[in-house]
């Protein structure tokens, strides 16, 4: 299993015991909206969901990581690898620090700039991308600040709020 290890964070695979973590993000209605999530999921589901986590990032086409911080175990945030395609070299990347202080203390760019480099380094892919509301300021910052650059808006894509939001696509390729 990965772990990843910051200066102030360390990277690490789900535990069963992140059951109740999990199941507070998944069901989180204020941040549906960035995770396209429009029901909420029982204990038992996100239960299966984590006996199924062993999985690698090739069976799995997916790697969820938690976010600690340095000497702790306890995840305040989750960043994924998704729609893994090792034939093309590519995958998406998302992140979510669950409370407002942690989200404002750096632990968020730390735990991109690990999964690049792990991306780039460790998975040999080529590219990264991400799909970012255009509303959403922080996340715009967070990955344009490591070199992805918006490739085009898909206009009105998302349904939030009663009203229709433009998402982004960002692009990062390796060097």
């Amino acid at each position: 299993m990965v772990t990843l290890h910051g200066k102030n964070i360390h990277l690490r695979a789900l535990e069963p015991e992140d059951l109740e973590f999990v199941y507070a993000i998944e069901n989180d209605e204020n941040i549906w909206e960035v995770s396209n999530t429009i029901t909420p999921y029982s204990k038992f589901l996100i239960r299966q969901y984590l006996e199924n986590a062993h999985q690698d990032i090739f069976e799995a086409k997916q790697l969820r990581l938690t976010i600690c911080k340095k000497g702790n175990s306890e995840a305040i945030g989750l960043i994924d690898l998704f729609d893994f395609d090792p034939k093309n070299k590519r995958a998406g990347v998302g992140i979510i620090i669950q409370n407002e202080i942690d989200r404002n203390s750096g632990f968020g760019k730390e735990a991109l700039g690990l999964v690049i480099d792990y991306a780039f380094e460790q998975l040999q892919l080529h590219q990264l991308y991400a799909n970012i509301g255009t509303e959403n300021k922080a996340s715009l910052s967070l990955f344009t600040t490591f070199g992805f650059v918006e490739i085009g808006v898909k206009k009105d894509w998302n349904y939030n709020n009663n009203a229709f939001q433009d998402e982004a696509l960002f692009q990062l390729i390796k060097k």
